[in-house]
């Protein structure tokens, strides 16, 4: 069995009782095809670079589970027919990384204004 994690884009306007169902769904299939659930991180609502289906929002999920690759291309093909989902990507887990990766934003503005004047005194 591979270890693999899916990023999912969910249509913001669904309520969370649908995004809950196509979650579980997921976590149905993979564990129906004999695998194990590791991981659900909700990452919640964020901007998108560019419009998907006229929507400027997504909801992100990361989903961490080990299963077959049999599986895996039964979850892909369920999210690809679901209308909630506006994109999903599965990638194979990296032995070694970390267990529970963190969405990192961009620093502040005040954080590069500290950066260079730290610096400045160093020099």
């Amino acid at each position: 069995m591979t270890e693999y994690e899916i990023l999912l884009l969910l249509d913001p306007d669904l309520d969370e009782d649908r995004q809950s169902e196509i979650v579980s769904r997921t976590r149905d299939l993979v564990e129906k095809g004999g695998g194990s659930w590791d991981l659900h991180d909700p990452w919640g609502r964020r901007k998108l670079a560019y419009e998907i289906a006229h929507k400027g929002e997504g909801s992100y999920h990361l989903l961490q589970f080990t299963c077959e690759s049999e599986t895996l291309d039964e979850v892909s093909r369920v999210l690809r027919i679901d209308d909630g989902v506006m994109r999903h990507m599965a990638t194979r887990r990296i032995k070694g990384s970390p267990a529970r990766p963190v969405a990192v934003a961009a620093p502040a503005r005040n954080d590069a204004e500290i950066a260079s004047e730290v610096e400045e005194e160093e020099e």
